[in-house]
């Protein structure tokens, strides 16, 4: 208690203000979701109680066993003109849970009323989904803490840079979804806004965040530019687009784009590294020999190539875990379902790691670059 105390002591002015700016906007938004039921427009109700009406055990062709429960639920609803009322829901789920769930009490559900009461004079529904909101709330103020606690300044900075960069790209999606704009343009420049906003607002105005910059964009641009040669010289061969077939929007141009914004992250992160490394192998040691710093610094890419690569590929197939799953536990072909489910995921990767590859020599000389001109000046 008394290390506690002499700690919060030797706070400064400025750093008590912060904390109680952020305990307070963590109290506060903790509060709204819970209470902003009136900012929706669809019906939202709580359950208040649950009971299973009936239980079925089943086994299909492949003697896959499951259980399948029918749930009666009934709700108090949070809006709208039946605020306050109760209403009666039914849910079915299974036990392996694929594509369902089982509510308990103190969930918040968004509903669909019928017109007609039921023969009780009840008012009766269907759920349509689950409010996630608090949820989503508070594992984003651990992410923010968690980083805060360890990045400081810099941590501050990039959660700012994080939510300008979520709603820019909510932006641009919106503007394709109205206005019919070819997503691969938007991305583009979206991509070129994240780069040089995410980097300025996390590493400030320097050389070494120039560096960073344009290494960024060469090697995210050269890396789309491979793919879609390849897709053109294979006649896209291999590829399954049937995850997409519910879009309006062309395949290819959605499939491209967000190849194009996934391998932006590994990209970047390869950038700063090379740049940083290389600018900091200078600033120990001003008469550093250029060959040397390139020794030193394709030592330092080799190193990261390989973790970066893993990166990218466990992170697009740990989505496809689910289907592939599901496919071999009913005894598809296993060729089958590596090329049905992992088609698209291994492509972004590949052409991730394309971008990766190609930013290291990319990260290293552009810095090199930067290095003969602060040479030049002094």
């Amino acid at each position: 208690m008394n290390t506690l105390m002499t700690k919060i002591r030797k706070l400064s002015l400025k750093q008590m203000i912060f904390y109680c700016i952020l305990f307070l906007g963590v109290l506060i938004s903790i509060i709204f979701v819970n209470h902003n039921h009136s900012f929706y427009e669809r019906p939202i109700a709580t359950v208040i109680e649950t009971n299973v009406i009936d239980t079925t055990e089943v086994i299909d062709q492949y003697n896959n066993e499951d259980v399948l429960y029918t749930q009666e639920i009934t709700a108090e609803l949070k809006n709208g003109d039946n605020k306050g009322k109760h209403i009666h829901l039914m849910n079915e789920y299974s036990l392996s849970g694929a594509y369902d769930y089982e509510y308990q009490v103190g969930h918040e559900l968004f509903v669909s009323i019928d017109q007609m009461k039921d023969e009780n004079n009840k008012l009766t529904g269907d759920i349509r989904d689950l409010k996630r909101d608090k949820y989503i709330v508070i594992i984003t103020w651990i992410f923010i803490i968690v980083l805060l606690a360890v990045g400081k300044k810099q941590g501050l900075f990039a959660s700012i840079s994080l939510a300008l960069n979520l709603i820019i790209l909510s932006y641009a999606l919106d503007i394709n979804v109205k206005t019919g704009f070819n997503l691969l343009l938007i991305c583009i420049f979206a991509v070129i806004i994240f780069t040089v906003l995410s980097l300025l607002l996390v590493n400030g105005f320097n050389e070494k965040t120039y560096a960073a910059i344009i290494s960024t964009l060469l090697g995210t641009f050269s890396a789309l530019l491979i793919t879609w040669f390849v897709m053109i010289v294979t006649n896209e061969k291999g590829l399954h687009y049937e995850e997409m077939q519910f879009l309006t929007r062309p395949y290819k141009l959605v499939f491209m784009a967000g190849l194009f914004i996934g391998s932006l992250g590994a990209v970047m992160d390869v950038a700063i590294t090379m740049s940083a490394s290389i600018f900091e192998l200078y600033e120990k040691n001003n008469y550093i020999s250029i060959n040397k710093l390139k020794s030193s610094a394709f030592d330092i890419g080799k190193d990261i190539m390989g973790t970066m690569t893993n990166i990218l590929f466990f992170a697009y197939i740990s989505g496809a875990m689910p289907m592939l799953l599901l496919y071999m536990k009913n005894y598809s072909d296993f060729r089958f379902t590596l090329s049905m489910n992992l088609s698209l995921e291994l492509a972004r990767a590949l052409a991730g790691g394309i971008g990766i590859v190609l930013t290291i020599p990319i990260g290293l000389y552009v810095s090199i670059f930067f290095i003969h001109r602060k040479k030049a000046k002094r």
